[in-house]
């Protein structure tokens, strides 16, 4: 089983961004998402993905849906965010691997790194 997991950090206020709801799909197959969940409160995310479901030769994108986070924390929504949602896009070549996915957000930009 591979494991991704991820961490979550509001950049605005520096509190973890919780209950972002979170898809990984494979970048040619977007209509059916290998997983759709929520980061938990403390902003994290862990999951673990069947051997079978990973293509060491594909893209995946971790699309996290920040719009409906941002507009529940910020007055002018209209204005403020532009970020519906934050995609990266990486590759597994190892279908058992680890890959670290965290990311820091703000209403306009979003700023991630991968380890694994």
């Amino acid at each position: 089983m591979a494991l991704i997991t991820s961490h979550t950090l509001n950049g605005v206020d520096g509190i973890h961004a919780c209950h972002i709801r979170v898809q990984l799909v494979e970048v040619e197959n977007t209509d059916e998402p290998i997983f759709d969940t929520q980061m938990d409160v403390g902003g994290r995310l862990s999951q673990t993905i069947s051997p079978k479901d990973i293509n060491p030769l594909k893209l995946y994108d971790l699309v996290f849906f920040t719009g409906i986070y941002w507009k529940s924390r910020l007055a002018n929504t209209e204005k403020a965010n532009i970020n519906e949602q934050t995609v990266v896009r990486f590759c597994m070549p190892d279908s058992e691997g680890h890959y670290h996915i965290p990311v820091i957000l703000n209403p306009k930009s979003y700023s991630v790194w991968l380890s694994g």
